[in-house]
């Protein structure tokens, strides 16, 4: 006669009287140190392994990195250079044909009353060169341009060298150059005399770069009443810069058309050079995209690469996988195991990645003179991508483990 079965301490019912033997329950803890000792035992592998995640992730953070600290670089120069500034040129005809703007335009525009800085430049037929040796056909791209007294605070350009032109040497032949300009004559101290049309020029100062005008860069300035007296400059301005009040940008751009030539205000373009680098910063954003793509690329290898590790590992530890599985351990604790062996290795190159990543962003921004950004979202996508690609990277490793015979695995001890 079968006894009939009996009841454990709990309750539950248990064949013959006996208590069943159930499998250990393993802790988080347990479950992370049984983790970190298969990567202990072989450091050199889950180095390289972890190095393919790191590359990647320093990649993508990197990228992002350099991108907002130059975005924030761009706003910066805004914010200090001002995104009221308007500039007049003259359009064109019906016809196709290069129109002028009127000799009295700077005078009309200054007496809109939201104007609070106005100022023009004016191109002449002159070259400028080292010396009157040069060709006459090698100019650089070098231009001449008249230029009035008030347009350095106009288009917010500062002075590297010497002096700007003032009521003391407008009328005689003295020249500013432009950075460009500077460099490519290779000439920077005032004094320095620059054959201009037929006759000498004085160099009296050179300008540093001038964001929001970078026409000025490759320009030889020189006084609107000099150019008229040496250089037959016929008082026609080529450009007028125009500050509004902050408030009254739209309303001022509305109107100059029509104040700078009454005339023919179709004739009349004008922009505003602060949307241009905004312009150039969404270029800048589309080769980010493209950056980005790559460091995905970079971070999917090395997800490959953490994958192949495992595999590996799971063949090598074979007697390992079977004698856990003779003394008790489950099916899903092997799977675990294996997984978070994945997961710490993948973890181990993210954040190696994040570090990389913002001290190459750090790097560049300071030797650019720029403010370091790393998006805080970067970094926790860097590291979030990283625990999705352990997940995925191990997971096959960790089932083929864990189907792994206790009698199979042992054969190849």
């Amino acid at each position: 006669m079968i006894p009939a079965p009996r009841r454990g301490r709990h309750g539950r019912r248990t064949p013959h009287g006996r208590g069943a033997l159930r499998p250990a329950r393993l802790r988080p803890a347990d479950v992370v140190r049984l983790g970190g000792t298969g990567l202990r035992t072989r450091p050199l592998r889950v180095f390289l392994s972890a190095l393919g995640i790191a590359i990647g992730v320093a990649a993508m953070i990197a990228v992002v990195g350099i991108s907002g600290s130059g975005q924030a670089e761009v706003d910066r120069r805004l914010d200090a250079l001002g995104t009221n500034l308007l500039r007049v040129a003259p359009g064109a005809t019906l016809g196709g044909q290069r129109t002028r703007l009127p000799a009295e335009a700077v005078r009309m525009i200054d007496r809109v009353p939201p104007v609070r800085e106005v100022a023009a430049t004016g191109a002449t037929e002159a070259h400028v060169y080292r010396n009157e040796r040069i060709a006459v056909g090698r100019t650089g791209s070098l231009t001449v341009l008249a230029a009035g007294d008030g347009l350095l605070p106009a288009v917010g350009g500062r002075l590297r060298h010497g002096r700007w032109l003032d009521a003391a040497t407008e009328r005689y032949p003295a020249v500013v150059l432009g950075a460009t300009a500077a460099r490519r004559l290779d000439v920077y101290a005032p004094g320095t005399r620059i054959w201009i049309g037929d006759r000498w020029f004085s160099l009296i100062g050179v300008l540093d770069p001038v964001p929001l005008a970078p026409e000025l860069d490759g320009a030889a300035l020189v006084g609107w009443p000099a150019a008229r007296t040496y250089l037959r400059f016929d008082g026609h301005p080529s450009t007028v810069y125009v500050r509004a009040d902050d408030g009254a940008v739209a309303a001022v751009r509305a109107v100059l058309p029509a104040t700078a030539n009454p005339e023919n205000p179709g004739e009349v373009q004008v922009s505003r050079p602060s949307d241009a680098l905004a312009a150039r910063e969404a270029t800048e954003s589309a080769l980010t995209g493209l950056l980005l793509g790559l460091g995905g690329v970079a971070l999917l290898v090395g997800g490959v690469g953490v994958g192949n590790t495992m595999v590996i590992s799971v063949l090598e530890r074979r007697p390992e996988i079977g004698l856990r599985r003779a003394l008790g351990a489950t099916r899903g604790q092997i799977r675990t195991q294996f997984v978070t062996e994945s997961l710490l290795l993948s973890v181990i190159g993210g954040l190696g990645g994040t570090v990389l990543g913002t001290v190459i962003t750090a790097v560049y921004a300071v030797s650019r003179g720029w403010p370091t950004v790393v998006p805080v979202w970067a970094t926790a996508a860097g590291v979030g991508s990283t625990l999705v690609i352990g997940m995925l990277a191990g997971l096959y490793p960790a089932v083929r483990a864990s189907r792994l015979a206790p009698t199979v695995a042992l054969a190849g001890t």
